[in-house]
């Protein structure tokens, strides 16, 4: 049997208030605060060992910097692609198709948004609800086949503060 695809769900890191400042939320960034931060929530996922092959990413600006910041921290030199199933607003099912014709690694992470993230590991596990994420926060999700209905085995869920204590 071959071995399990990692799947790892990746809240992305805090980013500036929504208003006047930022008319579109597509193009709110990253805190230097959410930055520093982010960067320890990486350093705590680099004491657990993380590789990856890939990172897929929203296309909304935060979510994008927050995926590089992974990308640059952790081990495998994976690349990120953009998935537009990561941007709000779109179905779990949608997100899995997307990322089924676009995955070339077995460990592979997702950057995005509340509550569509939640909803994904929600989805991924087979539970009947969606899982809450902290910005910041980063679950583990294995699963057998990114084809089959199957549902995966959460693995762990971290909170960012439990990360970058392990930092």
């Amino acid at each position: 049997m071959a071995s399990p695809f990692e799947i790892y769900l990746v809240r992305h890191a805090v980013a500036a208030e929504r208003g006047d400042a930022w008319p579109d939320d597509d193009q709110r960034p990253l805190t230097p605060r959410g930055i520093a931060r982010f960067t320890e929530v990486v350093n705590g996922l680099v004491a657990l060992g993380l590789e990856l092959d890939e990172i897929f990413t929203s296309p909304l600006v935060r979510a994008r910097q927050t995926a590089q910041l992974l990308a640059a921290g952790v081990g495998g030199s994976p690349k990120v692609k953009l998935l537009a199933g990561l941007s709000p607003g779109h179905a779990p099912a949608a997100v899995v198709a997307q990322m089924c014709r676009m995955a070339a690694g077995r460990r592979i992470a997702l950057v995005g948004h509340e509550s569509g993230l939640g909803e994904l590991a929600g989805h991924l596990i087979g539970a009947g609800r969606a899982l809450p994420f902290k910005k910041g926060g980063v679950c583990r999700i294995d699963v057998e086949s990114l084809t089959r209905r199957r549902p995966g085995t959460l693995i762990w869920f971290a909170t960012p503060k439990l990360l970058r204590t392990l930092a």
